[in-house]
């Protein structure tokens, strides 16, 4: 079978985009057997400089960023292409609109994976762009239907803090998985049905055990969607 070649815009952080070519390599050996593996690109950025015109507000400098890396891929010869991140989804339809290749966007596959579950109100984790901007939870809302819900402003000073404190650092702390438990559990006493992990690196963290609702682990689904697509 001829795969498409998945194109991986990564480095943010390089610790999920590893997640991200493990599991689209293992579920591409569990799909065509024996000693098939992923044809895949990957453009790897520097953290610490897109972390720095994160938070500078520099989101036009971002996306100018974003899409050089994009047109890399597509002059690698890429078939489409998967930004290894949520909170540069920001920019994803500047991404796509500036190359000739789809775009597979992290909230649609998430999105549809809860739909077919039954489920309408979805609690959110992620940094604090995610959870505060409109372009992720927008998308949840006006394409697919979905009410979602952010925890409180302490709580996603936690969240966001772990996410850059430690867990782009490769830092697993007990006590952060203690406070992301206890930050879940008042999204599902709100009514949360399910949380998304709506940033790549939470699933290094947090398991469906420290959950009494289904967790929707963002980098596993969207990389999930990228074999189907590649070998569909």
């Amino acid at each position: 079978m001829a795969q498409k070649i998945i194109g991986l815009i990564g480095g943010m952080s390089w610790e999920s985009s590893a997640e991200y070519y493990r599991i689209i390599n293992e579920l591409v050996r569990d799909r065509l057997g024996g000693l098939r593996s992923a044809k895949c690109l990957m453009w790897s950025f520097d953290f610490g400089e897109i972390e720095a015109l994160q938070h500078a507000g520099r989101w036009d400098d971002a996306t100018a960023e974003m899409i050089a890396a994009a047109r890399r891929l597509e002059r690698g010869g890429a078939d489409f292409v998967l930004i290894c991140t949520n909170t540069m989804h920001r920019m994803a339809e500047e991404v796509e609109a500036a190359i000739g290749l789809p775009l597979l966007h992290i909230a649609d596959p998430t999105a549809e994976r809860i739909k077919a579950a039954g489920l309408t109100r979805v609690g959110l984790l992620g940094t604090a762009f995610t959870m505060e901007q409109d372009f992720y939870k927008g998308r949840l809302a006006e394409r697919h239907g979905l009410e979602v819900l952010v925890p409180e402003e302490e709580d996603r000073r936690t969240v966001h803090r772990v996410i850059y404190d430690e867990l782009v650092q490769g830092r697993i702390e007990p006590a952060s998985r203690q406070a992301y438990r206890a930050v879940i559990a008042r999204l599902a006493e709100r009514g949360a049905q399910a949380v998304i992990l709506g940033c790549t690196e939470i699933m290094l963290l947090v398991r469906p055990e420290d959950s009494a609702v289904p967790l929707y682990d963002t980098t596993a689904i969207h990389a999930e969607a990228a074999v189907e697509m590649a070998i569909a």
